[in-house]
């Protein structure tokens, strides 16, 4: 097979959903949740890590999380305008006060 030929996707190959980790912040809304997702890049010019985070919309059908969890989601197909993304799992759960 050639470089230039185009290879089809087998249908034992299933694309794998995205996963991602992070803190919630937020479970105002009705089975929704906000997750601070951060990540560390490089600076291009000076090459010192950087803090990035981005705030993920993720759906919580059992509405079991609270502000502080640390949780797991992984990407699906859009469940509304903003959320395309579901709660794995809750991996520690925010100390009450």
């Amino acid at each position: 097979m050639s470089d230039t030929e185009i290879q089809e996707k087998q249908p034992d190959q299933e694309k794998r959903a995205r996963i991602a980790s992070g803190k919630v912040v937020s479970n105002k809304m009705d089975k929704s949740i906000v997750v601070l997702v951060e990540r560390r890049v490089t600076h291009p010019v000076y090459g010192k890590i950087i803090k990035r985070s981005t705030k993920i919309h993720a759906h919580d059908a059992n509405n079991e999380c609270l502000p502080g969890d640390e949780v797991t989601i992984e990407e699906i197909r859009p469940v509304s305008k903003t959320k395309s993304w579901a709660l794995v799992s809750i991996d520690e759960r925010a100390t009450q006060v």
